[in-house]
């Protein structure tokens, strides 16, 4: 049957509420609008309000009769060649967890990269599922983590025959990516399902270049964000299944477990038009980005004190096996400052928000948003930034672990240590004991620490160093870091 991705079953569905002047006596309570205080209607603007409305019994009737929203996951999912597209309006944050729960159960195994964001890990905490950490491939020169390769997640699975599956991320916040045909082959030799953290990927399905979709690599559940890559609102996201390792009804029933049973009509309709654009000029639009973001690499590569990672930094022996251009990350070591003052000096000084921040980087994602009036405008700040770099403080010093000296031993369950009893001990005495909760350096929110990892002092030092340095830290109980929390003895 032929797929007509003209239509946008959601907006169409919103100019039809608008167009027949339904009068709601439901939530929400603004009630169009009208009741919306005076000061926020100024500054969100009505068309906000107008668009806020419920997704059953407004957008579609109270038996969801007019099929609004599976149309809509239909055309998404026949968009990126999948065979079931369900959308969320939690964030990836939710999805990945459904697609957790969907594979492995409480004190059941998993196989999951140790790059994973830290929603993996409440994930962990939720289920009580039991991690079985694959190492990815360590930078030691640029000190960073790119996916595992598919040669150690069959070395896991050797080792823990009885997990229930995979989880990856690729590509990471960096560009990095996975060789996911290959990890995939993996997984399927035994029978065993594959998730892809693709958090980062919304845009990959759509232009031949760019490192391969999960779908096309035969993962069988793709998490992507929408707001990220995409042109979705924040929020947007969608989780991609295919093949026979999953029901598409046991997925959907542990998204329904975590789901809000308010959903945004806002965010559905910030999905199902990224999907049409997509659909109808989505090589076309994503062809354009990849030209502006080689310019823009090529341009940054000229400023003296910046050089911009690029594939040959990224892939190798080692190293990741594809790369995408888009998150255009750039090395700060020539200028002597680090991440954090860079980003916050291009903030207060030239109102340009950067997104990766690290102890010598910072990224600037381009995407299909972008264009050479905005690319300029990024030129022409990190000009500015590179020419009084020399009259920046010297950055301060983080003590960034060597690859040994970053795994820290997991000895429990994570939910274990996180809901079992706790105390809060000093810093310095904390080297040793197991920890009670996260810490998650934030961008791009990896957490250095884990809830049952025993506490060792080159990471302590790397995160109390990397807070003085600016690094942002928000899920310590004691955001100062004077105190951690670990598990009661």
């Amino acid at each position: 049957m032929a797929v007509d991705h003209t239509r946008a079953p959601v907006l169409e569905a919103l100019a039809e509420y608008r167009r027949e002047g339904r009068l709601s006596f439901t939530p929400p309570g603004h009630k169009q609008a009208r009741g919306a205080d005076p000061a926020t209607r100024e500054v969100l603007g009505d068309a906000v309000f107008l668009g806020d409305v419920l997704a059953t019994g407004a957008l579609d009737d109270r038996l969801t009769r007019g099929r609004v929203l599976e149309r809509a996951e239909e055309l998404m999912a026949d968009a990126v060649h999948a065979d079931h597209a369900f959308f969320s309006t939690c964030g990836s944050s939710l999805s990945v967890k459904a697609a957790m729960l969907a594979v492995a159960g409480p004190h059941e195994k998993l196989l999951i990269g140790r790059d994973a964001h830290k929603a993996v890990v409440s994930g962990l905490l939720l289920a009580g599922i039991e991690p079985v950490w694959v190492e990815p491939r360590w930078d030691p020169d640029r000190h960073l983590a790119h996916p595992p390769s598919a040669e150690e997640f069959d070395r896991a699975f050797a080792a823990h025959p009885d997990a229930k599956g995979a989880l990856i991320t690729s590509p990471t916040p960096y560009g990095a990516a996975a060789d996911l045909r290959a990890v995939a082959e993996v997984c399927h030799r035994r029978s065993r399902p594959l998730i892809v953290d693709e958090a980062w990927g919304a845009h990959l399905p759509f232009h031949p270049d760019l490192p391969s979709w999960a779908m096309d690599a035969g993962a069988d559940i793709c998490v992507t964000s929408i707001h990220k890559m995409g042109s979705g609102l924040e929020q947007g996201s969608v989780f991609h299944l295919q093949g026979d390792l999953v029901p598409p009804e046991l997925l959907g029933m542990r998204a329904d477990l975590l789901g809000t049973t308010s959903p945004s009509s806002l965010i559905y309709a910030g999905l199902d038009g990224w999907r049409r654009q997509m659909a109808l000029h989505g090589r076309e639009l994503m062809g354009a980005t990849l030209e502006l973001a080689a310019e823009v690499r090529a341009a940054i590569e000229e400023i003296d004190g910046l050089h911009v990672n690029d594939r040959a930094d990224f892939c190798g022996p080692g190293r990741a096996d594809d790369f995408d251009p888009l998150p255009v990350v750039i090395d700060l070591s020539g200028l002597g400052v680090s991440g954090y003052q860079a980003a916050d000096w291009l903030r207060e000084h030239r109102g340009l928000i950067a997104h990766i921040t690290d102890h010598r980087r910072i990224g600037a994602q381009l995407t299909h948003g972008d264009d050479r009036e905005t690319a300029g405008e990024l030129l022409a700040a990190l000009k500015d930034l590179a020419r009084v770099a020399p009259s920046l403080p010297a950055a301060p010093e983080v003590a960034v672990p060597v690859p040994d000296e970053l795994r820290m031993a997991q000895v429990a369950l994570p939910r274990d240590a996180f809901f079992g009893p706790t105390e809060d001990v000093p810093l310095e005495g904390a080297a040793g004991r197991v920890a009670a909760e996260m810490i998650t350096p934030y961008p791009p929110g990896i957490p250095a620490v884990l809830p049952g990892e025993r506490l060792t002092e080159p990471v302590l030092r790397y995160l109390s160093t990397g807070l003085a340095a600016g690094m942002y830290l928000p899920d310590p109980s004691d955001p100062s870091l004077k105190t951690v929390r670990v598990v009661a003895e």
